[in-house]
């Protein structure tokens, strides 16, 4: 079956029907585990499994499916090699990355998410991570079931939402995305202001997220605090690739580490990352508290930090990811007179952490990628003036 056919024949199945998924690992024990594990959620069959890349692509001509969990090392063509012509071939479908936990797969894994891979997981037992098969289990089903509704919506069998976003009669609604009536969601005002510090949060869909953004975002003085849902190692190779991307220094935060103007601080794997005064200058702790949001580190924790630390002079940013992690962080910061923008729907992998954060009514602006950078500028740089 063409492409064009195996699109066609996704698009005539019901959005209520399991999401489609192939599993491709050269371990045959391992595709047995992946797929006992997601057809167990019930809502997810595994219609495919291969060997081997190159198998992976036979097997989609002939069987499309709405996402597709591809390891990194197989022999005569590996996930690396095979994920651009996934991509190409296949664009509604979602890849996730699986490998285990080292610095070369974790810079083969961002690279891939470069190349159009939606997301990664790394294998229970990986070396320098102690997880769960129950633990893996549960991130593996619910990125797969997110990422397949994600697929279905670019297929076109699952719209989005109509949403309406009312903005307070005070502030200009130029940048507002405007669609058709259905839910609405109500923004804040937007005052102008000059914040001291920047904070982002993110999730799926977030390194590359992130990286426009910074680009666009350009030099500012103001430190700027980032948790992105990553395991170590994985955050140690996202703090280079930002740095490298954007020409500016990147590091993981670390206890005690003084904040500084123009700074860029990442939280690292399985630490919550807090901001702290203490004897007049401003730092950095990690903690090992639980996991908020079932993720360690959580944008939630950083965010409630900042809060007691900037006040009213604090401007955050969450962007596409899973779950609603950011939210009630985000609440504790509008109540101290901060502002959140949003990553819109249409330009998130997945609109969880934003959509999440615009229906709970703390955003003053929801925002296409784009767009973000700029807008963050805008009042960085011109305490955000027109």
């Amino acid at each position: 079956m063409s492409s064009l056919g195996a699109s066609q024949a996704a698009a005539g199945a019901s959005s209520a029907d399991p999401i489609r998924v192939m599993v491709v690992d050269d371990a045959l024990v391992i595709r047995g585990m992946l797929s006992r594990m997601l057809e167990e959620a019930g809502d997810i069959s595994v219609v495919a499994s291969a060997g081997d890349g190159e198998r992976a692509l036979a097997q989609l001509k002939r069987n499309p499916v709405e996402v597709v969990v591809l390891d990194i090392e197989m022999p005569n063509m590996d996930g690396i090699e095979a994920l651009p012509k996934i991509v190409s071939e296949h664009p509604n479908t979602q890849v996730v990355m699986a490998s285990t936990l080292t610095k070369r797969n974790a810079e083969i894994s961002l690279k891939a998410m470069e190349l159009g891979a939606a997301d990664y997981v790394t294998k229970p037992g990986s070396t320098g991570e102690l997880r769960s098969a129950d633990e893996f289990k549960r991130e593996l089903v619910e990125k797969v079931r997110s990422l397949g509704k994600a697929a279905r919506r670019r297929a076109g069998r699952l719209a989005p939402k109509s949403t309406t976003f009312r903005a307070d009669p005070s502030r200009p609604t130029a940048a507002v995305p405007l669609q058709a009536k259905g839910r609405e969601i109500v923004l804040r005002p937007l005052k102008p202001f000059r914040p001291d510090a920047l904070a982002i949060g993110s999730s799926t869909g977030g390194p590359q997220a992130l990286m426009r953004v910074l680009k666009d975002l350009g030099e500012v003085r103001q430190p700027i605090f980032i948790t992105q849902h990553m395991p170590p190692t994985f955050t140690t190779i996202l703090a280079e690739h930002i740095g490298r991307s954007t020409g500016r220094k990147c590091v993981e935060g670390a206890t005690g580490m003084a904040v500084e103007s123009g700074g860029i601080y990442l939280a690292p794997g399985e630490r919550h990352m807090l901001i702290r005064s203490s004897g007049g200058r401003t730092v950095i702790e990690l903690t090992e508290d639980p996991p908020e949001n079932f993720c360690r580190p959580a944008v939630d924790p950083m965010l409630r930090s900042l809060s007691a630390v900037y006040g009213a002079k604090l401007l955050v940013t969450i962007l596409t990811g899973m779950g609603s992690d950011g939210v009630k962080g985000g609440k504790v910061c509008i109540d101290a007179g901060a502002q959140v923008l949003a990553q819109d729907e249409a330009t998130s992998v997945v609109w969880g952490m934003p959509g999440a954060a615009a229906a709970a009514g703390i955003c003053g602006a929801v925002l296409p990628l784009e767009k973000i950078g700029q807008e963050i500028r805008r009042f960085a740089v011109d305490g955000g003036r027109p």
